[in-house]
């Protein structure tokens, strides 16, 4: 048994445990700004690249593009997220089994059957959207409710290492920074576990390469690889 607290490791989802999965949800946020805001705002979609953004900051970006008032996105901004998951859960596939990259479900299942690792998230996904994305992915089971950090919880990537490990703490302790890690596959991501001091890894399983990642501890071209340095960083 490994001496000390269990490893966080907080996984992004799209482009690190999933591919694919984005269209539904894309189109949820559009109907919820439309709903909410009186505003398509696919024509402004194009300058707003959503790899590693939150749900909210996405919203924010592109309702800015449409020219509303930033005082009135603040105000909506939980109608917005409500209405979005609302859409989600009707639009959402019901099975999004294939869009689960190559080595996930093994890296996943070789991670629960470690006693030094705690599984859980950080993503820009509105929580529900999150937890349903992956429950009909089939990974569900391996995040428990009540923990990671979500875009419903901040609109700032930056924000969401620290509420995870707070959420993860015990009597009021957040889980200790030298024992949590984010696994992201975006610059963003790199920059939200630097932003908490946490380490990282990166996969290049989404829109950026090996190059673009190199501000992570270690980079590995996909969930297969991310054993050997997972490994090294379980070892007692």
């Amino acid at each position: 048994m490994p001496a000390g607290p269990p490893l966080l490791i907080l996984f992004d989802i799209d482009g690190t445990l999933l591919s694919g999965a984005t269209g539904a949800h894309s189109e949820a946020l559009h109907r919820a700004l439309r709903q909410v805001h009186g505003v398509d705002a696919r024509e402004h979609a194009a300058g707003v690249a959503p790899a590693g953004r939150t749900d909210g900051e996405i919203a924010r970006l592109l309702l800015l593009s449409a020219g509303v008032d930033a005082r009135l996105i603040d105000e909506r901004a939980e109608q917005v997220r409500d209405a979005c998951c609302e859409h989600y859960a009707r639009l959402c596939p019901a099975d999004l089994s294939a869009t689960v990259l190559p080595g996930v479900r093994a890296l996943l299942q070789w991670l629960d059957s470690r006693d030094g690792a705690r599984l859980s998230l950080v993503t820009g996904n509105y929580e529900p959207v999150a937890r349903l994305k992956l429950r009909r992915a089939g990974l569900g089971a391996h995040f428990p409710s009540g923990q990671g950090a979500f875009g419903s919880d901040s609109e700032d990537r930056a924000a969401l290492p620290p509420i995870a490990r707070r959420r993860a703490g015990h009597d009021g302790v957040p889980h200790p920074r030298e024992r949590t890690l984010v696994i992201g596959d975006t610059p963003r991501d790199i920059a939200c576990a630097r932003a908490d001091g946490v380490r990282c890894l990166a996969v290049a399983t989404g829109a950026f390469g090996a190059s673009q990642l190199s501000g992570a501890d270690a980079v590995a071209r996909d969930a297969e690889h991310l054993r050997a340095p997972l490994e090294r960083l379980l070892a007692p």
